[in-house]
């Protein structure tokens, strides 16, 4: 490996090919750390190539020149190809693994041999490759806010190259013109800085720009298929406890885990009413440590497009029910081919072909280009009606082969089952015993055994007497067999969490169950649940925050993951009723507010055609009501001066003050006028006619009487002097002053 300095001697790149080399890194380095999030990449691929971006990002911090000669890495590429061979054939023996090996060993090696331009363009592309790789490894939300950042490096690295290419000949100019470049940036020295500024602020609208219009190309253009790559993506643990194995212990190890595993939406069901079993298989084989069946499976018919009717080929009978529910699954990618479906099913619709059944009920997909993602499944609801059942045969011989089978047990297993069971005549109170005496006696917990014992059961049943559902299932089916009851345990889940933002149960890995079924001839296979209900996990806690997230979640593994033609049909319906539903709404609205205008003017108009008088009366009304209310006070004024006046008893003062002012007012109207500034005194002595004077003097002198000494006897004749006054004035004998 050569090094050298970039701050001494003659460099090999300016400001623009610096900056193009730290796009470059960063692309490569986002496009890691989001393979890395996916949890795929074993320790030694991260520690290596950790290590690896760890140094390239050191020696452009510090300007160094580390470089692989191409001789040393021509040769180190052609050996890697025999050991990508051995990492398929033996180490990874996973074909998406090994070459994910080989991607990160190419990224490697061209970090430390760039010096072409085809270098960059494969190094940029293997970046894209680990998004694609990490695209095929998750199905989380979080990959568009990664991809979106992803996009942002790659638009400003493209913009750096072309400008690189531009500039320098991209690497294939002669030295001439690489020095007269970089003799153009010594004289500008805040040129390239200040464009890599402007880069910045641009890359964001172009990331934004690209991402509406992939927005709109993923949604809109036609769809010819989907679900590429799906045959490599990961699968989950919970697999393996829905196979046709199961030993015993798995399914607790199952429920520790909180994983979602499905979303269930049940028609008509706002509130989250059930609290129901979603059946995956049955198991009908037991050697003491582990289940097992050997069902074979037959392929069933369709009955339309995407409908699959399923009969129930091991009942013998109807069993009563109160209700069909329908209901649509979207499961996570498990890596199992199991539908899960509600207790007794009567069909399934999703786009898979073929689709089997085995004996024991279990429905299976056999499409491997289309992994188990979305389905719908119509279910009946059992009510199982007890009198019948306990009535039934009790012969098994149909059944006694593959559901009667039992290992040497220890004997305490059915000597318990015949002691529980002591006071029952019948199958059916035999088999409600057994339930009813595991769910009172014995504890429920999912710590597993330190040491797995001998005879899990009889561990199980004498010695530690607590467990999870795998072990009360299996005891009690052991126990019905040992009393000559066909029975077998059936794998799947129950209840879940119900989000009311989305209408949806969310199951978890934690949901995970077992229960027990058992035969009655005439009427089939009747479930059972030993287990302690109330220690059922249901994770009733969650807070709103979870309830949004995990909503966000559906939508994504709902329009984005399994988005397809079929969704696409259904969003192009949906807007194209909603548009249509938007116009009838406005167009019947504006008729609406056109025909009321129309109805409001015709009736004002024939009201004031037909009805003039009323019309007028009442505008007269009105204006007569404002007038009283605009003068109310005054009038309350006038009529309570009326009443004082002609009561002088009650208020001599006040009554003075009146009949003095009324005095003055009529003396005024016939050109005696007392100014503001004169006294009553004042007022007489101005008045020059010596009748009225003598007069207006009498008045006066009563007045102040009243007035200031409250004689109620001078204000009683105060309106007998103003009539004086009055008839004097009237008589035409005044002198106008002056």
């Amino acid at each position: 490996m050569a090094f050298s300095s970039l701050k001494s001697g003659n460099p090999t790149s300016g400001a623009i090919e610096r900056y193009f080399n730290v796009a470059l890194f960063f692309l490569v380095l986002t496009g890691f750390l989001m393979l890395g999030a996916t949890g795929a990449l074993d320790l030694p691929a991260l520690a290596i190539v950790g290590l690896a971006l760890m140094i390239r990002g050191y020696s452009l911090l510090a300007r160094l020149d580390l470089r692989i000669p191409e001789s040393w890495a021509t040769l180190l590429t052609l050996i890697y190809v025999l050991i990508y061979f051995a990492d398929y054939l033996f180490l990874s023996g996973s074909f998406l693994t090994a070459t994910i090996h080989l991607v990160l060993f190419l990224i490697v090696m061209r970090l430390f041999s760039l010096q072409r331009p085809r270098d960059h363009y494969l190094l940029a592309v293997l970046a894209f490759l680990m998004v694609l790789a990490s695209a095929v490894l998750t199905v989380g939300a979080a990959f568009v806010f990664a991809f979106a950042a992803f996009l942002f490096v790659a638009v400003l690295t493209f913009v750096l190259m072309e400008m690189r290419h531009s500039l320098g000949g991209a690497g294939q100019a002669s030295a001439s013109k690489t020095a007269q470049a970089l003799a153009v940036e010594s004289e500008v020295p805040g040129r390239h800085r200040r464009m890599a500024y402007s880069l910045v602020a641009i890359a964001p609208a172009l990331m934004v720009l690209i991402l509406v219009c992939s927005f709109f190309i993923f949604f809109f253009l036609p769809r010819v298929s989907s679900r590429y790559l799906t045959a490599y993506a990961p699968t989950s643990d919970v697999s393996t406890g829905f196979s046709d194995h199961l030993q015993l212990g798995r399914i607790g190890q199952i429920q520790q885990s909180n994983a979602v595993v499905m979303h269930i939406e049940i028609d008509n069901d706002a509130q989250g009413l059930y609290d129901l079993k979603w059946r995956g298989v049955a198991l009908s084989t037991f050697d003491g440590q582990s289940w097992s069946n050997s069902f074979g499976s037959t392929q069933i018919p369709l009955s339309g497009v995407g409908v699959y009717r399923l009969g129930r080929p091991d009942s013998g009978g109807p069993i009563n029910s109160r209700r069909q529910i329908h209901y649509r699954v979207l499961m996570e990618p498990l890596g199992t081919n199991v539908f899960f479906l509600a207790e007794k099913p009567r069909a399934l619709l999703g786009n898979y072909r073929p689709v089997a059944i085995d004996s024991g009920g279990a429905i299976y997909n056999l499409d491997l280009e289309h992994p188990i993602s979305r389905y719908e499944g119509f279910s009946d609801l059992p009510d199982v009606a007890a009198d019948a059942l306990r009535v039934a045969r009790s012969d098994a011989a149909e059944r006694s082969d593959a559901y009667l089978q039992l290992p040497p047990i220890d004997l305490r297993i059915s000597r318990l089952a015949e002691q529980i069971t002591g006071g029952s005549s019948n199958n059916y109170d035999k088999a409600l015993a057994i339930e009813q005496y595991l769910r009172a006696h014995f504890g429920y917990t999912l710590e597993l055994p330190r040491t797995r014992p001998r005879d899990p059961l009889a561990h199980f049943l004498f010695e530690r007497k607590q467990g999870h559902c795998e072990y009360f299932a299996s005891s009690m089916a052991v126990m019905l067999r040992a009393l000559g009851i066909p029975s077998r345990i059936v794998n799947g889940f129950r209840g879940g969490e119900f989000n009311d933002l989305t209408g949806q149960y969310v199951i978890r890995a934690s949901n995970a169950h077992s229960w027990v079924e058992a035969f009655f001839p005439g009427y089939g296979w009747v479930s059972f649940d030993p287990t302690p209900a109330g220690n059922l996990s249901t994770h009733n806690g969650w807070s709103r925050i979870q309830l949004y997230v995990d909503a966000a979640a559906s939508f994504w593994r709902e329009w984005i993951i399994n988005y397809d033609s079929r969704h696409q049909r259904e969003l192009g319906q949906t807007a194209a009723n909603n548009t249509r539903r938007f116009l009838d709404d406005t167009r019947a609205w504006i008729e609406r507010q056109h025909r009321k205008l129309l109805r409001v003017a015709r009736r004002a108009h024939h009201q004031i055609a037909d009805f003039p008088a009323r019309w007028l009366g009442s505008a007269m009304g009105a204006v007569l009501l404002l007038m009283f209310v605009s003068n109310s006070r005054s009038l309350v004024k006038a009529w309570r001066a009326k009443r004082l006046r002609a009561n002088p008893h009650r208020s001599p003062r006040e009554s003075a003050a009146l009949w003095y002012e009324r005095m003055a007012a009529r003396l005024e109207r016939f050109g005696w006028r007392k100014s503001p500034s004169q006294t009553p005194a004042d007022f007489v002595a101005a008045i020059q006619e010596p009748e009225l004077r003598t007069k207006v003097a009498v008045f006066t002198r009563h007045y102040e009487s009243a007035r200031f000494g409250e004689s109620v006897e001078d204000a009683k004749v105060l309106p007998g002097l103003f009539e004086e006054i009055i008839a004097r004035d009237e008589s035409g004998k005044r002198v106008t002053p002056g």
